[in-house]
C-alpha cells in the first residue's frame, strides 16, 4: 500500500535534509577545513623543568605536505608569518614536508619548501626531523634540503640550545614506521638521552606519537605530529581513521 501524501512529504523532506547535510559535510571537508590555518596554544607544567625557563615558548608544526591542495607557496609563507608572529624561543618542524600523488595537488620540491620555512624567526632558531612521507621520497634529499636552508636536521642525534644559562638538549628521532619493534626497544634501553646530564632538560622530537609509551622518564617533553589532529572528526564518533596503533588516544 502506497504511503499517504503526508508521510510521502515527510520522507521526501528527510531525504532532502540528508542530502543537504551531506553537501555541507563535503563542503567543509574538502574546501573549508583543508584551507584553514589555526594556531593552538597550550601551557604545560613539566616536572623538573627549570624555573629559569618558565615561559619558554616552543612552536611545533607538522605535516605541512607542501604541494597538497591549498598548500602552495602563499600558504607556506602564511605559516611562516604566523609562526614568527608568535615570537617563539624555538621552532620545531615535525616532518612530512612533502606529499606524493594527491588529487588536486602538485608535487613541491623539498628544497623549495625548506627555503620558505627557513624564513621563520625564533630566538634560538629552528630544528627539523623526518616524517614518513619524507622517507618515502628520499630521506637523504630531505635532510640536505633543510641543512642547505640553514635548518639543523636531527635523526638519532641531539642539539644543545643554551637559554638563560640553561642547556636544553633537543633530540630528533627517525621515522617510527621504519621499525616499530626496534623503537619500543630503543626507547627503553638505548639512546643518547640516557647519557645526557640528568639535570639538563631534554626535549624529544618524533614524527609519530606511537613512541610516547616507550619514552623514558628522563625526557622532559616529547612532541609529535602525524595524526593531523584527528584529520576528520565526526560528532559523537570522533576520528574514524587515525594513523596510530593506539586508535584515537593521540588523535589530537
Amino acid at each position: 500500500m502506497a504511503p499517504s501524501p503526508p508521510k510521502r512529504r515527510v520522507a521526501i523532506g528527510l531525504l532532502v535534509m540528508g542530502f543537504a547535510a551531506l553537501l555541507w559535510v563535503a563542503r567543509d571537508a574538502f574546501f573549508i577545513e583543508p584551507n584553514e590555518l589555526v594556531v593552538k596554544q597550550y601551557r604545560l607544567d613539566l616536572p623538573a623543568w627549570p624555573t629559569a625557563l618558565d615561559g619558554f615558548k616552543l612552536v611545533a608544526v607538522g605535516d605541512i605536505h607542501g604541494g597538497a591542495r591549498f598548500i602552495d607557496e602563499t600558504k607556506l609563507n602564511e605559516v611562516v608569518a604566523r609562526v614568527t608572529a608568535a615570537k617563539p624561543d624555538l621552532i620545531v618542524w615535525l616532518g612530512d614536508y612533502v606529499i606524493q600523488r594527491v588529487v588536486g595537488g602538485t608535487f613541491m620540491e623539498p628544497e623549495r619548501i625548506a627555503r620558505i620555512l627557513a624564513k621563520a624567526q625564533a630566538t634560538h632558531g629552528q630544528i627539523a626531523i623526518i616524517g614518513n612521507h619524507d622517507r618515502w621520497l628520499d630521506p637523504a634529499r630531505i635532510e640536505r634540503a633543510f641543512e642547505s636552508a640553514g635548518i639543523p636536521f636531527l635523526r638519532w642525534c641531539s642539539k644543545v640550545i643554551e637559554a638563560k644559562g640553561v642547556k636544553v638538549h633537543v633530540y630528533g628521532l627517525d621515522d617510527f614506521e621504519l621499525s616499530p619493534n626496534y623503537w619500543r626497544t630503543y626507547g627503553r634501553t638505548e639512546g643518547e638521552w640516557l647519557t645526557l646530564p640528568s639535570e639538563d632538560p631534554l626535549i624529544v622530537l618524533s614524527h609519530s606519537p606511537d613512541i610516547f609509551p616507550s619514552i623514558p622518564s628522563r625526557v622532559s617533553l616529547t612532541v609529535a605530529a602525524h595524526t593531523h589532529g584527528g584529520q576528520v572528526r565526526l560528532p559523537l564518533i570522533g576520528s574514524p581513521i587515525v594513523p596510530s596503533s593506539y586508535g584515537q588516544r593521540y588523535a589530537l
